[in-house]
C-alpha cells in the first residue's frame, strides 16, 4: 500500500509526461546562446598555450584547476567554454543579436533587414511551405539548393517546410578574398573568418521566423544542412545556435568533422590546416597554429560536441582524400562521447563510405537521413538513428585519452579511490523511451542488501530486478520488458533507509 501511494503522488502532476522527460536531456532551446552568461574561459596567448598531442578532453574546464565537469547542467557553461575557444582562436567573434532587426513575410520569402550602426544588411530566404496547416517543421539548407545538397523530396514528401539560405547575401560568396561582402560593412573587423559571418546569417534568419509568426513555421524543430564548405557552414551553425534541433552535415571535410591533429599525421594530399582551403574563411590569427596544431587548446571533435544535447548526423565520403574522412572518422567517435555522457547517444550519429559523387547522396545513406528526419523533426521515437558507419578501424588509443564520465543531472559530491564511488544514486536508464530492452545503472556507497523493483502507474509491482546483498560500487543491469504493455513505468531503489526512484517510459 506505502508503494502505491508513493507511485500515486509522483503522476498526481497533470504534466505527466513533462515529469518523466524533465531528466532528459532537452531536444532544442529557445535562445540563440544557453551559455551567455556564462564566464569567460582563460584565452591565453599562443606562447602560453601547452602542447596536447592527443584529442583534448572536451569534459574538462579551460581552467584546468577546476578538474572536469561533474554534472549534465554543467555542460552549458562547459559548452560555452567551447565556443568561446573556436571564435577565439578559429573563426573570430559572431557578433551579439542586433539591436534592430526587422522582418516581413510576403509572397513566400522571408525578408530580414539587420541595422547596425547606420549600416543596413537585408537577407532575402525563399521559404517553401506544404500543404496543409502547420505549424510546420523546417529545413535550412544551405548552399544553391533550398535543401542543400540533400534530395528535397526527404523533406518536402513528409510535409516538412523548406528555407534557402544563401551564404553570397552575406559576404561576396565563398571566394578567398578576406572581408568583403555586406556583413564586413556592418562590422569591419576584416580579421573575422567568412564562417562566423554566415552562422550569424543563419541566426538572423531564424530571428525573422521568431518575429513572423505568418510564416507557420514550428520554431521547435529547426534543420540546416549543406555538403562541402556548406556542410561546414551548417556545421558552424548548429554549434552557435541552440535554436536548431537538427544539423545535417554533408562530406564537410576539413575544418568540419575532421580533427586537425589527426589529419596532420595522415599521408597524402589532406586538408590540414595549414593548407585548409579558402583561408579567409577563418579568423586571421589560426595561421599561428599552421606547424603547431598541438597548441590548439581544443579540435573539431568538440565543436561537434557543441551540438550536444541537440541531434547532429554526419555524413562523409571516402573517395575523396583530400576530404581526411580517417580523420573526421577519430573526430566522431571522440564526439560520440558526450552524447553519450549526457545520456542521449541516440541523438548523434555518423555515416563515412564511398562510391558516390561529392554532396550526391548514395540511396544507402539515404535511410540513415531520413531517420534523423523522423526523429528530430517529425517527433517519431521510434525512428532509429543508432548509426555509426565508417570503414576505418583506427586504434583511437593515442588520440582518445580520456575516459568518458558518467554526468548526473545535477552536480553531486563524489569521492574517488581506484574508481570507487562514495555516494548513493540511482541513475536514468538508457535508452528512455525504449523498446524494449533498457539499461539501469545505480552506485552503492557500501556493501548492502538492495531491492530494486519495476512498478506499473497504480503500484502493482510487476517485475523484481534485484533483491539479494551486493558490493558498493556501480552496478549495471538490463530490463526486458518485451511482455509488457506500452507505458509508464517506475523503478525504486531501495537500500536499508535509503530510496530512491526514477521514471521510465516504454514505447511499442
Amino acid at each position: 500500500m506505502r508503494i502505491q501511494i508513493f507511485i500515486f503522488m509522483l503522476f498526481i502532476n497533470a504534466n505527466l509526461f513533462v515529469g518523466i522527460f524533465a531528466q532528459e536531456m532537452p531536444l532544442v532551446y529557445d535562445v540563440e546562446n544557453t551559455g551567455a552568461d556564462c564566464p569567460e574561459p582563460p584565452l591565453p596567448v599562443y606562447k602560453e598555450l601547452p602542447k596536447i598531442e592527443s584529442l583534448p578532453d572536451p569534459f574538462m574546464w579551460s581552467d584546468t584547476g577546476r578538474g572536469r565537469i561533474a554534472s549534465r547542467a554543467e555542460w552549458r557553461c562547459r559548452r560555452a567554454e567551447i565556443g568561446a575557444e573556436v571564435q577565439h582562436y578559429e573563426v573570430g567573434t559572431k557578433p551579439a543579436p542586433p539591436d534592430t532587426l526587422e522582418a516581413v513575410f510576403s509572397d513566400g520569402v522571408l525578408t530580414v533587414t539587420v541595422i547596425v550602426g547606420g549600416d543596413t544588411l537585408t537577407i532575402t530566404a525563399p521559404i517553401s511551405l506544404p500543404e496543409g496547416e502547420g505549424p510546420f517543421p523546417a529545413v535550412i539548407g544551405v548552399g544553391f539548393f533550398p535543401t542543400g545538397s540533400l534530395p528535397g523530396d526527404i523533406f518536402t514528401s513528409r510535409g516538412i517546410a523548406t528555407i534557402h539560405f544563401m551564404e553570397s547575401q552575406i559576404t561576396n560568396g565563398w571566394s578567398n578574398i578576406r572581408g568583403d561582402g555586406p556583413f564586413f560593412e556592418l562590422y569591419p573587423d576584416k580579421k573575422r573568418g567568412k564562417f562566423v559571418a554566415w552562422a550569424w546569417g543563419v541566426s538572423r534568419i531564424i530571428d525573422g521566423l521568431e518575429k513572423c509568426p505568418e510564416t507557420n513555421i514550428d520554431l521547435s524543430h529547426l534543420a540546416v544542412t549543406g555538403c562541402s564548405y556548406a556542410g561546414k557552414i551548417a556545421l558552424f551553425s548548429g554549434a552557435f545556435d541552440e535554436r536548431i534541433a537538427l544539423t545535417i552535415a554533408q562530406e564537410p571535410g576539413g575544418g568540419g568533422h575532421c580533427a586537425w591533429r589527426v589529419t596532420e599525421t595522415l599521408s597524402g594530399s589532406r586538408e590540414t590546416l595549414r593548407n585548409a582551403q579558402g583561408q579567409s574563411w577563418y579568423y586571421t590569427g589560426l595561421s599561428q597554429f599552421n606547424n603547431a596544431v598541438t597548441r590548439l587548446p581544443y579540435d573539431h571533435h568538440e565543436l561537434m560536441a557543441m551540438l550536444a544535447p541537440r541531434a547532429l548526423f554526419v555524413l562523409g565520403n571516402t573517395d575523396y582524400e583530400w576530404m581526411a574522412e580517417e580523420s573526421g572518422h577519430v573526430g566522431c567517435k571522440a564526439a560520440q562521447e558526450v552524447w553519450k555522457a549526457l545520456g542521449v547517444p541516440d541523438r548523434f550519429g555518423f555515416s563515412i563510405l564511398g562510391g558516390h559523387t561529392h554532396c550526391q547522396l548514395p540511396g544507402t545513406q539515404r535511410p540513415e537521413v531520413e531517420a534523423f528526419v523522423e526523429k528530430f523533426l517529425l517527433g517519431d521515437t521510434t525512428a532509429n538513428t543508432d548509426i555509426i558507419r565508417s570503414p576505418y578501424n583506427t586504434d583511437l588509443t593515442p588520440w582518445i585519452t580520456w575516459d568518458t564520465p558518467e554526468l548526473p543531472e545535477e552536480a553531486t559530491l563524489i569521492k574517488r579511490s581506484k574508481n570507487v564511488i562514495d555516494r548513493f544514486d540511482l541513475l536514468q536508464n538508457y535508452p528512455n523511451p525504449f523498446n524494449p530492452v533498457t539499461t539501469i545503472n545505480y552506485h552503492l556507497k557500501q556493501e548492502d542488501f538492495v531491492q530494486l523493483a519495476v512498478y506499473d502507474i497504480t503500484g502493482k509491482k510487476v517485475r523484481t530486478l534485484v533483491n539479494q546483498k551486493q558490493k558498493a560500487g556501480k552496478q549495471t543491469l538490463t530490463f526486458d520488458a518485451s511482455k509488457f504493455a506500452s507505458g509508464v513505468y517506475v523503478y525504486i531503489l531501495n537500500v536499508g533507509k535509503l530510496t530512491k526512484s526514477r521514471k521510465m517510459l516504454l514505447l511499442r
